[in-house]
């Protein structure tokens, strides 16, 4: 990263990635100029036309910018549009700039073909047209920053859409206490019986760092295990977690191995919790998991009607082109896993019975595109959204408000098998869901860590 000379005023250069990722990026810099190239409103011109997420996002971008200029005369631009006309502003207070550009000699090994380098030129006029600021050129491109760094032009990442700084700070919904959890906590218990079902009202230093909706526990071998059910100060409601690791208390005859699976089928059942986020690494059960509780849920509890689940189509690899046949027809080798499990879940020596099965299951398990979920509304519906890590947080929010009445949500991801290139595990959907989500009583997540799909998934996580 070039070292940035410490000047009183600052002026950022945003680049075309910027705006398309944060159409709103222009009202994130506080009271410092935001200067826009000309090649860069080129490219938006360019990328705003056409169906695909990139072209609405540039569009989107296009409105924002509109926004400001709706307000002001056309005089006033020349001299800078005050942010702070912009409805996301919120404390912004510097001015927004539209220079022409400028030609600039540029080394001979850049061809100014590239609008990454003509962007560079004009960043090069700028600051020879702005000697008393520092002009700051903000990319989430990394190719251009390295350039930007070898021309010593001062570059930085857009770091405003990070949830987190680090991906180690993500909640993992757990909470390990200990075996000093009731000396710390045993002033004042409370225990009563609600429902055939253990409570606690404890008080205590700990409780504070305690969020509604998380597992706490003495230790993740055995013990104690209960929800947070509901915070006030350093007061909490605890209630005792059901065990499903016993065969007698299978879900759709899938048990839990461990605590973290244990409170992954309590919150996947519980009915006071609405949105569901269970992250992990590969082979943790986190789908079979979620298959097995919907599933009970639509045939034994009949609590909802049916069972969509999409998923993102980022490929792994390169694509393989067009596919034929309808909706679910696309989704269908998107949705190898899904089948995989619900094979898993289905299987019997009774072949009619299996096939009766799958026969009664075809019209209760859809799956669809997220592309296609724009304007719906799901009642009575759980849905599971395979794969979210490769969801942007704008994405994750026009699905996650497709809920309508008695629906469950439950997002699956893994933030090390990020597959979009413009993600990463601080800016995926699936973290910007569980931060967002953390502090509200009916949502949970939880963060599984035992591989318990095969020895040799175990061996190649932990040594590949």
């Amino acid at each position: 990263m070039v070292r940035i000379e410490k000047k009183a005023r600052r002026s950022y250069v945003l680049d075309t990635n910027v705006l398309i990722h944060d159409p709103a990026s222009i009202c994130r810099f506080e009271e410092h100029s935001v200067i826009i190239p000309i090649t860069v409103l080129e490219e938006l011109d360019r990328l705003k036309r056409g169906t695909t997420d990139l072209s609405r996002s540039a569009r989107q971008a296009t409105r924002s910018l509109g926004l400001l200029l709706d307000q002001v005369d056309q005089d006033q631009v020349r001299d800078g549009v005050p942010v702070n006309l912009h409805p996301d502003a919120a404390g912004a207070s510097g001015r927004l700039y539209f220079p022409l550009a400028s030609d600039v000699p540029l080394s001979p090994v850049l061809d100014r073909s590239s609008a990454d380098n003509r962007i560079i030129a004009e960043v090069q006029a700028l600051q020879n047209a702005r000697p008393d600021e520092t002009v700051i050129l903000v990319s989430k491109d990394i190719n251009l920053r390295v350039k930007c760094a070898a021309l010593q032009i001062p570059v930085e990442d857009y770091r405003n859409d990070r949830v987190i700084d680090d991906i180690e700070a993500m909640s993992s919904g757990v909470t390990v206490a200990g075996e000093a959890f009731w000396e710390e906590l045993s002033e004042g218990v409370e225990s009563w019986t609600r429902n055939g079902r253990s409570w606690y009202r404890v008080h205590g230093s700990l409780v504070r760092d305690w969020t509604p909706g998380q597992l706490v526990c003495e230790s993740e071998g055995s013990g104690f295990e209960a929800i947070v059910r509901s915070l006030e100060g350093d007061v909490a409601e605890l209630e005792v977690c059901r065990d499903f690791r016993n065969d007698r208390h299978a879900v759709w005859g899938v048990t839990a191995h461990n605590a973290r699976q244990n409170f992954a089928l309590n919150i996947l059942l519980d009915s006071e919790i609405d949105l569901v986020t269970m992250a992990g690494v590969a082979g943790t059960g986190k789908t079979y998991m979620a298959l097995a509780a919907a599933l009970y849920q639509v045939y034994e509890d009949r609590r909802f009607e049916r069972i969509i689940v999409t998923r993102e189509t980022v490929s792994m690899g390169e694509d393989i082109g067009f596919l034929p046949g309808t909706e679910e027809e696309k989704m269908a080798p998107w949705m190898g896993g899904i089948q995989d499990n619900l094979e898993s879940l289905l299987r019997t020596d009774d072949g009619w019975a299996a096939a009766a099965t799958r026969e009664m299951l075809s019209g209760r398990i859809l799956f669809r595109a997220p592309g296609f979920m724009r304007g719906r509304t799901f009642n009575d519906t759980l849905l599971i959204i395979d794969e979210a890590q490769n969801l942007s947080p704008k994405q994750i929010k026009s699905l996650i408000t497709r809920a309508g009445r008695n629906t469950k949500i439950v997002c699956i991801g893994n933030v090390n098998q990020i597959d979009s290139p413009y993600l990463t595990a601080t800016t995926c959907g699936l973290t910007y869901l569980v931060q967002r989500f953390r502090r509200w009583p009916h949502a949970a997540h939880v963060t599984l860590q035992d591989v318990e799909r095969s020895r040799l998934a175990l061996e190649a996580e932990a040594v590949l």
